[in-house]
């Protein structure tokens, strides 16, 4: 017989099942969000552990190159650029540009590019200067070779003499130096995607052509070509260098970018084409402190006047147009007015008094 309790306890039980069924409902979507939250958890693991991963494999290559490229000379330094480097002050380096190219050279001879590098992060602007190769000096160490023109100075004694002849020239201290092979220009500029810049000048050259202003995408045997044409460019081998300059300091802004830094091929061919004194945590300073200078480029060179001298072809830099290069580098490097060099004194000292 149905009664009032039978009924009460058919309701508990229905109720029971409520309870119970609402209850496996909820532990099957709680065991559902674990799910997805273990399974978004190891994919976040696996990102973080490949780009930790990567990083250090780029930390790595970059010790190695930096290793592999270091190459310190004999000279004393003139500052104490670590410590400028700490402190985030101005630096000079001293690009030198030699070309293997089809004369053979490796890192030997001449050099066909000079040019004087001013980093200044505080003021976020680079100067880059280019020097004429044929510039009339006497070689620091060699003056009895006297006269000689500056790309002589690394063919007589190397990056130091180059260095050491560089800043009596000028009265400008040179506080890291790089010499780069411009003949492997081609690989290294494929090594960071090609780059892409505006040519200073319509002309054709080993069967590439360029157009003035026009943006153009070059690969490596592109841009080699764009700066290696020398005669038929109105300003001759001045024209040349403002090319080079442009090339390299595109080169330079590529490399700083992240994919570029994850190839291999990149730190491959930066350890054939690049001898250098500054140490891996130079480069490490370097990296944080002073890829702000890149966000303002000043470029220009030392015009020189052609003069035959004991039968040779000479660039003769005029005192004037010395003394503006001087200002200009010693200004950019917050040193204080000073008189130009003379490479002929006897006396080495650079000046290196801060405004």
């Amino acid at each position: 017989m149905f009664t009032v309790d039978n009924q009460n306890k058919m309701e508990r039980s229905k109720h029971s099942e409520r309870v119970h069924s609402k209850g496996r409902k909820s532990q099957g979507h709680s065991r559902k969000r674990k799910t997805y939250f273990t399974f978004f958890l190891l994919i976040f693991v696996f990102i973080l552990g490949f780009i930790l991963f990567t990083l250090n494999n780029t930390y790595q290559n970059a010790r190695k190159t930096a290793t592999a490229i270091y190459s310190p000379n004999q000279i004393t330094k003139v500052r104490n650029p670590e410590t400028l480097l700490k402190n985030g002050h101005p630096i000079s380096l001293l690009l030198l540009g030699t070309d293997t190219g089809a004369l053979g050279r490796n890192f030997k001879g001449r050099t066909d590019t000079m040019i004087i590098m001013i980093l200044d992060p505080a003021n976020k602007k680079m100067t880059v200067v280019s020097l004429p190769r044929d510039g009339l000096v006497a070689v620091s160490g060699y003056k009895q070779h006297y006269p000689s023109k500056l790309n002589s100075a690394y063919d007589f004694g190397g990056s130091a003499t180059a260095v050491s002849t560089v800043q009596q020239y000028l009265n400008v201290p040179i506080d890291f130096y790089a010499t780069i092979n411009m003949g492997g220009l081609e690989n290294l500029v494929n090594a960071v995607g090609g780059i892409t810049i505006k040519p200073l000048l319509t002309f054709s050259y080993g069967g590439y052509s360029f157009t003035k202003n026009k943006e153009t995408h070059m690969n490596g045997a592109q841009a080699l070509a764009y700066v290696r044409m020398r005669y038929s460019d109105p300003q001759g081998d001045y024209g040349r260098q403002q090319r080079q300059r442009q090339v390299l300091t595109t080169v330079a802004f590529s490399a700083t970018k992240l994919q570029v830094l994850l190839k291999k091929q990149f730190f491959t061919e930066l350890k054939k084409q690049l001898k250098t004194d500054l140490s891996f945590n130079d480069f490490i300073l370097l990296g944080l402190k002073y890829r702000v200078a890149t966000h303002n480029l000043i470029s220009d060179h030392a015009q020189g006047d052609s003069a035959m001298i004991d039968s040779q072809s000479f660039e003769v830099v005029p005192e004037k147009e010395k003394q503006r290069i001087t200002d200009l580098l010693r200004s950019s490097l917050g040193l204080e007015s000073a008189k130009t060099g003379n490479t002929l004194q006897h006396s080495q000292k650079i000046d290196t008094n801060f405004k």
